[in-house]
């Protein structure tokens, strides 16, 4: 691995140990075993540098989460039934809900910082949109070239549901809702039952 390669990684693990404000260039040289003019040279500033730590950490998160347990990329098998899909996909997130808690933190202090910080809300803005996308084929199966109004609106229904899902969980994983909780929740608004 190069410098900049390894100022990224070096990069994703501050921010996973120490948070997005908490990180210093000094923290992520010492981290990549490089150096600060490095910073400059690739990212151009210590802030582009944690944008694109923060964009690769929920990009590979996502990659982990949305695969059902034992499946390889391209192989996904999903169960027929719509409730059960739901389900699945569920179980698979809320599985990875204590693995995820350090991406999770990391997006909600992110989250926080939107209102001060312009250039941050720019650089998630489409990467944000396209994991509605990836959480809509991930976690459904859907297509979002064949589909795209499909999975645009599942995607957003999703993304919302993981927001709320992984911040109970963070509260207080004793109550937070299982895949089973929130499929029969998804029962009742559906059917009215």
């Amino acid at each position: 691995m190069g410098h900049k390669e390894d100022l990224l990684e070096g990069a994703k693990r501050c921010l996973l140990e120490k948070g997005y404000g908490r990180t210093t260039a000094r923290d992520i040289v010492a981290a990549s075993g490089t150096n600060l003019a490095s910073i400059g040279y690739h990212y151009g500033s210590k802030d582009a540098l944690l944008q694109q730590a923060f964009l690769a950490v929920t990009e590979e998160w996502g990659e982990r989460v949305s695969l059902p347990d034992g499946e390889e990329e391209g192989a996904v098998t999903l169960p027929a039934d719509p409730y059960e899909r739901f389900r699945a996909t569920w179980a698979q997130l809320i599985g990875a809900a204590e693995a995820s808690r350090p991406v999770w933190k990391l997006q909600t202090e992110v989250v926080t910082r939107l209102d001060d910080d312009e250039k941050l809300r720019e650089a998630i803005k489409e990467p944000q949109r396209e994991g509605r996308l990836g959480i809509a084929e991930g976690m459904l199966g859907i297509d979002p070239e064949a589909e795209p109004e499909k999975a645009r609106v599942a995607g957003l229904l999703l993304q919302a549901l993981a927001t709320g899902v992984m911040i109970q969980w963070m509260v207080d994983p004793e109550t937070a809702p299982s895949a089973d909780d929130l499929t029969e929740g998804l029962k009742v608004l559906m059917e009215g039952r």
